[in-house]
């Protein structure tokens, strides 16, 4: 059978025919897909967990255990995971573990563009990548006896185009999996890493090293392709398909399925085959290095880009030096990402506003928007759970540098789940006077509305136990006069709730809680406002709303009925009540 696959729904297609069982993982775009398709499947556990640390452990329990497992993860992710990432070196495993990471050249999602090969080196373990979704299936049955073989976890690497590209992937219709687990062993002293072991334990690492590099040479996961004499390419992942479709068969390849460790014979050979190597790789100068390290001739980062994408466009200039367009070269409007018509965000950002004395530490998730034109309501993001911290040190700076602010601090449920907690944990501890905007929308919703502790459902449709995140903020220190529940398209109650907030002498937390708009169903949408044209004066206050239901058509304001939520908040902030329902 064969059928139309992105690169995710393959990976996941693969990681159930090697008889993987255990899954667990936090969402992230690119990844998220592979966990969302991969748990339709029957006699698999999938999970979401409550960040990338927490998924990798759970993963690497079930394979100690010995059940394969899965843990998948955008490329930032694996710096939350990078604890357990390189102990599991050292502890080995017993059925196979492999780690996805999801990584996003051109920063499509992301806070930043980091190029996740680099973990296999650092952390001394495979690294595969697949150029397409026949390959995402194919090598992910691989890396499963490739962990098992040489006792590692291995990192299967892919990006944002392998991912979500789509393409024909060939299979077994009623493939049956046949069940195999290994025998979990009690007391096994080389699982417990304390210093003499892991100090033997490095020493074995080392010769299996070796070992693998040695399969890497002799496997047909890196494939030398012969075409001529004059150009060699070598590249790997998505870069081989740029490169194929420039070039075709009229230059050599070296592919490269299994770029670490790195087959330094069979580079050899290739370089022996043609008189001039060029290098062609997103991000890091990953594989380059490693030529050069080898005294390999090369061209790679003095002519390809180091920072974004590459495409065949980019290739063909840099390596043939002539452009070449496909299309017609169009300037298309910029669309900067905006939050949804009636998203309850915008009620708590604009209670914000009105505050010209707050300094505000924002965090990952859709509320990252609040950051952009026209709220501009955020000072600051950096990454997963910081925003709390940064809050903390910022105004702790007040006890030396006086700026007469108060700082608050803005995190979605399923961040805090994720990573918040701890840093709320510190501001109690400590006593630092911020305030922290929980932003409950009751869903994991910048990666498609998943499942999170807070929803009260497993990622398999499952009831659990609805976490309260007002019983996690009591049991961690702050007290009840100092907790907030609140609906923030009640802008009376929000403005009221900010000032008390802000002069609390404690930490205070706001809940800010109101499902978001995606989960409703059309019938759930309440009356639609319109704005009485005739009226109105043209203020625009109700457009720095932020709404993206409201728009300027032909110099007038006007309310996108189709867009249109009937949350009501245009209707507060409109002065001279302009705005009426419909």
């Amino acid at each position: 059978m064969r059928a139309l696959m992105m690169g995710n729904e393959a990976i996941a297609r693969g990681a159930y025919e090697a008889n993987c069982k255990i899954i667990s993982s936090y969402p992230g775009t690119p990844s998220t897909e592979i966990v969302e398709t991969i748990s339709a499947y029957e006699g698999i556990y999938a999970e979401w967990a409550p960040n990338e640390k927490v998924a990798l452990e759970v993963a690497a329990g079930a394979c100690i255990a010995g059940v394969r497992s899965l843990t998948t993860m955008k490329h930032v992710g694996v710096n939350v995971a990078a604890d357990p990432l390189f102990n599991m070196t050292y502890e080995g495993v017993n059925a196979g573990l492999v780690i996805v990471s999801a990584d996003d050249p051109g920063i499509h999602s992301s806070q930043n563009e980091q190029d996740n090969r680099i973990y296999a080196s650092h952390a001394k373990i495979p690294l595969l990548e697949p150029t397409n979704s026949q390959e995402c299936k194919d090598l992910m049955i691989e890396a499963y006896d490739i962990s098992e073989r040489f006792n590692t976890p291995v990192l299967f690497r892919t990006t944002t185009r392998v991912s979500h590209s789509k393409s024909i992937v060939h299979f077994q219709e009623d493939f049956q999996v046949e069940d195999k687990f290994r025998t979990y062993k009690k007391n096994k002293l080389d699982r417990l890493l304390l210093p003499a072991i892991s100090r033997k334990r490095h020493l074995e690492i080392e010769d299996n090293l070796l070992s693998i590099q040695e399969y890497s040479n002799s496997s047909g996961l890196n494939v030398i392709e012969f075409n001529s004499p004059d150009i060699g390419i070598v590249t790997s992942g998505i870069s081989y398909q740029y490169v194929k479709e420039v070039f075709g068969d009229t230059v050599s390849y070296l592919k490269l399925g299994m770029s670490y460790p790195f087959p330094d014979q069979k580079a050899e050979e290739f370089a022996s085959l043609v008189r001039k190597i060029y290098v062609v790789e997103e991000g890091e100068p990953f594989i380059e290095t490693s030529l050069k390290a080898m005294g390999i001739s090369c061209t790679g980062k003095e002519i390809i880009p180091i920072c974004g994408e590459l495409n065949p466009e980019i290739i063909r200039k840099a390596i043939i030096g002539e452009e070449y367009a496909c299309y017609d070269a169009v300037n298309v409007p910029p669309r900067p990402p905006r939050l949804c018509a009636g998203c309850a965000y915008i009620g708590l950002y604009h209670a914000v506003k009105q505050q010209k004395d707050i300094i505000a530490a924002g965090d990952i998730g859709c509320y990252t928007l609040g950051g952009t034109e026209p709220i501009k309501a955020l000072d600051t993001v950096l990454c997963m759970g910081a925003s709390i911290s940064m809050a903390t040190g910022m105004q702790r700076t007040q006890d030396f540098k006086p700026m007469g602010k108060k700082v608050f601090s803005f995190i979605g449920d399923s961040t805090f789940f994720h990573s918040g907690m701890t840093g709320l944990l510190n501001a109690v501890y400590n006593q630092t006077p911020i305030v922290v905007c929980i932003l409950d929308n009751r869903s994991t919703s910048m990666t498609g509305n998943q499942e999170n502790p807070g929803t009260g459902k497993t990622l398999q449709g499952n009831i659990s136990e609805e976490i309260r995140i007002e019983d996690i903020v009591l049991a961690l220190g702050i007290k009840k006069d100092n907790l907030k529940v609140i609906d923030p398209t009640n802008l009376q109650d929000m403005h009221q709730c900010v000032e008390t907030a802000k002069q609390s002498t404690e930490p205070f937390v706001i809940i800010s809680r109101h499902p978001c708009e995606l989960l409703k169903s059309k019938t759930e949408t309440k009356n639609k406002f319109f704005i009485d044209t005739e009226a109105c004066v043209n203020c625009k206050k109700c457009t720095m709303l932020g709404c993206s239901a409201i728009k300027i058509v032909d110099q007038k304001i006007v309310i996108d009925q189709l867009e249109c939520r009937g949350c009501s908040i245009c209707q507060q902030v409109c002065p001279y009540d302009c705005i009426k329902e419909a």
